[in-house]
């Protein structure tokens, strides 16, 4: 691991040869990229020590806002990562990926946030994806978003079926996989058990990229305790993952199954190791909550050793997270 003493440099944009203010400093490109380097790795310390000291404005600080509200968010510190997504849309409210973070983010808030408040962060999430869909309809993961969203609230807050399905024919041109996956979540918020599963299935057999989707399936046969076809299901996504070592985070997601349903904990472990040691960690899945995790299940199987080192790796990467978050 690098030292925690970070040397970056910040490139000023100096017009009349004067000393640059805060606001005319330009944010290096090497930089935004190592701290993007680092949130993939799952090193929020690292990433937080090169962005929290950057400009809030000029040249570079829309990216650098939005990557600090990602690292928030794999904290799971959603007040700091909206004001920050905030940021990054006040700066470049053009940008469909900065107000997807910004629905994102806010999603996560109104879940967690107090019934009264809820539903006025879940409306200002609802706005943030409508914003990210219209400034961009080939984005998929902002469509998926949006879709997911009228799927699951209530219509008193925006949802709707009918809405979900809308964004489902869009998708169909944009990432047929993500279309079929969405009509699998319409059908669970109708009970239509057997249409979801053919759908999320559908979205494992047209991916370009499969692993995840097999997850997606084994999470539903989770929920109807349908434990050979969970099996199944894990199965391929290893399959999967090993033949596409970009899709190595289906690992962590699927091991996040089968730790839901307290099931096998040597391969979930065998599954967040193989995660750990690949090249294609992501944010998507943080590196030091799949530490935690695996000190978890360590534990469980008789190592002490084992899941005390685990923890120490995963303290040194995010020191500002609480491992009972995970």
């Amino acid at each position: 691991m690098r030292s925690r003493a970070i040397a970056f440099t910040i490139a000023v944009a100096c017009l009349t040869g004067s000393a640059a203010t805060p606001g005319s400093a330009q944010i290096s490109a090497a930089t935004l990229a190592q701290a993007n380097t680092d949130l993939q790795a799952g090193e929020a310390d690292e990433a937080i020590a090169l962005l929290a000291p950057l400009p809030t404005s000029g040249d570079g600080a829309a990216e650098a806002q939005n990557l600090l509200c990602r690292v928030r968010f794999t904290l799971q510190q959603w007040s700091q990562a909206v004001a920050e997504c905030q940021q990054a849309v006040n700066l470049d409210g053009q940008n469909s990926d900065d107000s997807m973070w910004l629905g994102r983010v806010l999603g996560q808030q109104a879940s967690h946030a107090n019934f009264l408040s809820a539903y006025g962060i879940a409306k200002h999430s609802l706005s943030a994806m409508q914003t990210a869909v219209k400034l961009n309809p080939q984005n998929g993961p902002a469509l998926s978003d949006l879709g997911d969203y009228y799927a699951q609230a209530p219509s008193i807050a925006g949802g709707g079926t009918d809405k979900a399905q809308a964004i489902a024919t869009q998708l169909d041109k944009v990432d047929p996989a993500r279309a079929a996956q969405l009509r699998g979540d319409i059908a669970m918020a109708k009970k239509d058990y057997t249409t979801a599963e053919s759908e999320y299935r559908q979205a494992a057999t047209v991916a370009s990229e499969p692993a995840d989707y097999w997850t997606v399936l084994a999470n539903f046969y989770r929920t109807r305790q349908q434990w050979s076809d969970l099996d199944s299901a894990i199965q391929s996504c290893i399959t999967a993952a090993a033949k596409d070592k970009t899709s190595s985070f289906a690992l962590y997601d699927g091991a996040g199954v089968l730790i839901a349903a307290n099931r096998n904990p040597s391969l979930a472990a065998q599954m967040l190791e193989n995660y750990l040691s690949s090249a294609s960690m992501t944010e998507d899945a943080p590196a030091f909550i799949a530490h935690i995790r695996l000190s978890r299940l360590k534990q469980q199987l008789g190592d002490a050793a084992g899941a005390k080192a685990e923890l120490a790796i995963a303290a040194q990467m995010a020191k500002e997270f609480n491992p009972a978050q995970a």
